[in-house]
């Protein structure tokens, strides 16, 4: 059947049903009661609309039988007459109701005589009696439209559960509906209590979380919290503290952004402190540097002062001696000089006598102290295994103290300094792979590749002349070099030996001079190094000039000369000779 049979009349919906709704609110479509007809059958107000003659006159002409469903033969409910209380519904409705459901006209009943006893008149009367009574009244007739209608079913039908004392209020209409008000606050007439007060008598919590009662720590009238002496001071606090807070930083933005630098007045106090630049640091950093170690007032007027000094972007890092309290200005003044930093300098060919002496100077040592651990610690500062452990040598270190500057700190050390000079010239050395290139060279082993290039060094004076340099070395160390029989005769070893650097010497002096390291007296290289070669000296060893070059002199003193005869070379000897006279005699 479907919604329109005469079935049993369906549950009334029930607001959690989630197909509840909003049917358009026609005062007929949200009723949730069925009026019934007079033989118990309901009467569903929705068929009215149905009942076009012409949609449903052909259909009940054809199919007469069709409404008349099996459900109600069985039970014999009697056929009845619909008569709407709408007149144009009567009009429409009568003509068709009686076509397709004519009534049976009484028969007169006859006695044996064959008279009319009068019983057929009077039961069309009792009919018309009957159809009368049970005929079915307008279930809107003067009611409210929006009105809640009780339905009367029938034996066995649901409850309506509107009328229930659960049941959920009925649906208003759009328009009717309000969102229920809220709960007026009463105003607080009470007054604060203390701290103490509030503590002692204050109670537990009750049910659901909430305080139960409405004495001292419970509730107020209206049912609101009381506030304590104790909250007020509290957020009173915070306040302060937020606002003066926020005063305080917008100050000091404002000061720092827009207000002039902090600065300290003078050259300083008379207390030093030793600072120490990282490498990369720039201008902001060194400042906030200074000024955590007390040098200067603020890191901004550092800045500014050395954005001042046309020499500020210019400052180095390393270990500076600086004094507290200085401005700006001076600290800058210290800085840019390069003889205020606290650092050793190696530099390319340089000799470890000097090198020494410039520990113990930087470090507020004796004289000799950084020789004297040389000496006695040089198996202990990490030198390569090949380094030589000739007794001839002069110093087992000569060579491994790699040219470069060395930041000097609070904890430097000689011993410190020493390693970590090996430790650069070992990591130099293996990453030339001199050990692999000493026998390609005609070299005994990597020791003497470093003699070379320290030889390089001391008597070239650029790249180009370092690797015709290194020429000469090699085709003098030859066994078919008859000129000089295999010497070299550098000066630079002689001097080596008399810890001296002088050009002027006497030549005959020198070769009668028995040393292992004066290369005019021995033939081959020296024992080890003369000098700590830099890295350009290094790479011209490994690649000579290949010119055939055996001698070399510098005839003014800053450029050098190199000729394959001797002869050549006698004519700038000779050219030295006379110039040298000549600066002698004053000329």
């Amino acid at each position: 059947m479907t919604e329109y049979g005469r079935g049993r009349a369906p549950e009334p919906w029930h607001p959690e049903d989630p197909l509840y709704g909003e049917q358009g609110w026609t005062g007929q479509a949200t009723q949730q009661g069925q009026v019934p007809y007079a033989d118990g059958r309901q009467q569903y107000p929705q068929e009215q609309q149905f009942q076009d003659p012409q949609f449903q006159e052909p259909q009940y002409q054809q199919y007469p039988q069709q409404f008349q469903e099996p459900q109600f033969q069985e039970q014999q409910y009697p056929q009845q007459q619909y008569v709407p209380q709408d007149p144009q519904l009567q009009q429409q409705f009568h003509p068709q109701h009686q076509q397709l459901h004519p009534q049976p006209q009484p028969q007169p009943v006859y006695d044996g005589q064959g008279w009319d006893t009068g019983q057929g008149q009077q039961l069309q009367e009792q009919q018309l009696q009957y159809q009368t009574a049970a005929a079915p009244v307008d279930p809107y007739a003067g009611a409210e439209p929006y009105a809640q209608q009780v339905a009367a079913g029938y034996q066995g039908e649901a409850p309506d559960l509107y009328t229930t004392p659960e049941a959920f209020p009925p649906p208003q209409p759009p328009g009717r509906r309000r969102l229920d008000p809220d709960p007026v606050d009463e105003p607080e007439t009470e007054e604060e209590e203390s701290l103490l007060a509030a503590d002692a008598d204050e109670e537990p919590p009750g049910r659901g979380g909430r305080r139960s009662g409405r004495g001292k720590g419970g509730k107020g009238k209206g049912g609101k919290p009381k506030r304590s002496g104790a909250a007020c001071l509290v957020a009173a606090l915070v306040i302060v503290a937020v606002v003066g807070g926020g005063g305080y930083y917008g100050y000091s933005y404002i000061k720092d952004r827009f207000g002039a630098a902090e600065d300290f007045a003078g050259s300083g106090s008379e207390e030093s402190v030793d600072i120490e630049i990282p490498k990369l640091a720039g201008l902001g950093q060194m400042g906030r540097i200074l000024k955590e170690a007390g040098v200067v007032a603020s890191a901004q007027a550092f800045v500014d002062a050395a954005n001042a000094n046309p020499k500020g972007k210019s400052i180095q890092p390393g270990v500076y001696t600086l004094k507290k309290k200085m401005s700006a200005a001076a600290a800058v003044a210290v800085m840019i000089d390069p003889t205020k930093l606290n650092v050793i300098t190696v530099t390319e060919g340089m000799r470890n006598t000097k090198v020494y002496d410039a520990i113990d100077k930087k470090l507020g040592k004796p004289a000799g102290t950084t020789k004297d651990i040389a000496q006695r610690e040089a198996k202990n500062l990490g030198l390569p295994a090949w380094a030589g452990t000739d007794p001839k040598l002069i110093d087992p270190l000569e060579g491994f103290l790699y040219p470069t500057r060395y930041d000097l700190g609070k904890d430097s050390t000689p011993e410190s300094l020493l390693k970590e000079m090996v430790k650069n010239a070992t990591a130099k050395y293996n990453e030339l792979g001199i050990e692999g290139k000493a026998k390609e060279l005609g070299l005994e082993n990597p020791l003497q590749v470093v003699t070379v290039a320290s030889l390089v060094n001391a008597e070239g004076k650029n790249h180009d002349d370092f690797r015709k340099m290194a020429e000469v070395v090699y085709n003098r160390l030859k066994k078919s070099n008859d000129v000089t029989n295999q010497k070299l005769q550098f000066d630079s070893t002689y001097n080596y030996v008399k810890n001296q650097s002088e050009i002027n010497f006497n030549l005959k002096e020198a070769q009668a001079f028995d040393n292992p390291y004066n290369t005019h007296f021995v033939k081959g290289l020296p024992p080890g190094p003369i000098g700590n070669p830099g890295l350009e000296a290094l790479t011209a060893t490994l690649s000579p000039d290949h010119g055939g070059w055996m001698f070399f002199v510098s005839v003014d003193g800053h450029t050098t000369t190199f000729t394959k005869t001797y002869d050549e070379h006698l004519k700038l000897v000779n050219e030295f000779q006379e110039r040298q006279k000549q600066q002698k005699n004053g000329g």
